[in-house]
């Protein structure tokens, strides 16, 4: 089984990624192959569309940096724990001359909890929050970010 591959075509942004499609097309797949009486064979399934997946993430990054004159890419969040995303972005990167940074696999974790984490740090540190009717934008590009936690007192005696 091999499912298509969202955003590829000559008329699509060359960055941009959407897979509401390729999951319509897994759907698709599965309704299919019910139809003709077969069950679908999970572990197929799931290889394609991590693969599908793998492919567009890792082909669009690549072509990212080469595009921009970019000679390193880093990955990170829960994306990099995935060992098929590793070994396809570091086949590629090493195609193109391009230094990959992924970090530890015990430190790849998700993206809401780093976050979180984040946040956490800001309210310990005496941030005020945002105000209740600030409105969100995903796609707004970040420019500036701090964090300047408050010193923790040592507990010795000046």
């Amino acid at each position: 089984m091999r499912l298509p591959r969202p955003l590829s075509g000559p008329n699509d942004p060359p960055y941009a990624f959407s897979f509401s499609g390729l999951k319509t097309a897994a759907a698709r797949w599965v309704e299919a192959q019910r139809a003709t009486g077969t069950e679908p064979h999970v572990p197929d399934a799931a290889a394609a569309l991590q693969e599908a997946i793998a492919d567009t993430l890792t082909r669009k990054a690549v072509r990212a940096c080469t595009d921009h004159g970019i000679d390193t890419l880093v990955v990170v969040g829960v994306v990099a724990a995935n060992s098929r995303i590793r070994t396809l972005t570091e086949q590629r990167c090493t195609a193109a001359g391009i230094t990959l940074r992924v970090p530890a696999l015990r430190l790849c974790t998700d993206s809401g909890a780093m976050i979180a984490a984040i946040g956490d740090l800001l309210a310990r540190a005496g941030a005020r929050p945002a105000p209740a009717d600030l409105s969100v934008d995903p796609s707004a590009p970040l420019e500036y970010a701090a964090l300047t936690p408050t010193a923790r007192p040592s507990g010795r005696a000046a």
